[in-house]
């Protein structure tokens, strides 16, 4: 049965930088968001291809997500948080593939994505609203609360980064008990399940940051 290490492994170091197995599978997905993008987008028509429609589909739906929630130009958003949302997806399902860690198995990746999450609640508000009427909102319903409005900043980033991290490390390690259970027999639908909860979670954390910048610009909704 394999080992599993909910820890990054070292594959080789350039200079003082540790390269880790979560690190290289990134590259790895990210390099193959970009091959099936460009392989999509490279003869685009009017008369869409089969893989143009997919990549279409999957824009619009962002699109309207993103306009059922926030008030405001959806294309505002749309380039990071449909980045975000693709990169987390294919993240997800970069452990289905053998010798393949899953990225957001591992707490790093987790909280680079929630702290883009944090980022992108702020700099949205202070776009749309100005820097002193973003401030504003957190004097709702009084000043005495702004410690609490603070904290919550920061835990509700802490929370996003560490429910994706345990859906994904846990929905690993039960895949790698059943293997060495019972072999190919239930991981194979496991499998499948596993595809369909790593899509949900992706779906979910970038929701959930639609909550978190329509939360800021409440004041002015």
């Amino acid at each position: 049965m394999k080992i599993f290490n909910i820890f990054p492994e070292t594959i080789f170091s350039i200079g003082p930088v540790q390269v880790t197995d979560t690190v290289i599978t990134t590259w790895f997905v990210m390099t193959a968001i970009i091959t099936i993008c460009y392989l999509a987008t490279r003869k685009l028509s009017i008369k869409p291809s089969f893989f143009q429609e997919i990549l279409e589909a999957i824009f619009e739906a962002i699109e309207k997500t993103i306009k059922d929630i926030l008030p405001l130009n959806p294309w505002l958003v749309v380039p990071v948080l449909g980045t975000l949302w693709i990169l987390i997806g294919f993240s997800n399902l970069a452990g289905l593939i053998p010798g393949l860690k899953t990225p957001t198995a591992d707490l790093n990746t987790t909280f680079a994505f929630a702290l883009i999450s944090f980022s992108m609640t702020h700099v949205i508000g202070i776009t749309t609203q100005g820097l002193k009427g973003y401030l504003l909102h957190y004097k709702e319903p009084t000043w005495i609360l702004l410690p609490f409005h603070l904290i919550a900043e920061i835990t509700r980033t802490v929370a996003l980064a560490i429910r994706l991290f345990g859906n994904m490390l846990s929905g690993d390690m039960i895949a790698i008990i059943l293997l060495g259970i019972v072999g190919l027999l239930v991981p194979i639908p496991f499998s499948l399940l596993h595809i369909i909860i790593g899509l949900i979670q992706a779906y979910i954390f970038g929701v959930l940051t639609l909550v978190f910048i329509a939360g800021g610009m409440r004041t002015k909704s």
